[in-house]
């Protein structure tokens, strides 16, 4: 469980689905029902248990709150739909970006480290 130190609140990591519907629904503020439409219109997807009971996630949380704010501001479903895979579009984009930043860094090390090993021998430049 995640937990930091002295924290007296114990909370499962925000991607381990853990939460019935009843209580995803009611710590999302919105009924169970509604938690289904948005689950056949694709704007989310829990886990299923052995069983094919659905499961949340603190992760499915925070995305039903994105959702519920949507909705707030006169969106419909298909426009959430349309935000939400925009927006996990550009948070991979920003994680790809910022991997190849790294990797980036990472190879210009390596050539000033080359450079200066082949300055550095005998008979060179």
């Amino acid at each position: 469980m995640a937990q930091e130190r002295g924290d007296s609140v114990h909370l499962p990591d925000p991607d381990r689905a853990v939460y019935g519907i009843s209580v995803a629904a009611e710590l999302a503020g919105i009924g169970v029902q509604t938690l289904r439409l948005y689950e056949r219109h694709g704007l989310l997807t829990p886990a299923r248990s052995d069983g094919g009971t659905r499961r949340y996630s603190g992760d499915d949380l925070a995305r039903l709150r994105r959702i519920t704010d949507l909705v707030a501001t006169g969106a419909n479903l298909a426009g959430i739909r349309r935000i939400l895979d925009l927006e996990d579009a550009n948070a991979d984009l920003h994680a790809d970006n910022d991997r190849l930043h790294a990797d980036n860094d990472r190879l210009q090390a390596d050539n000033v480290r080359l450079r200066d090993a082949r300055n550095h021998r005998p008979g060179g430049a």
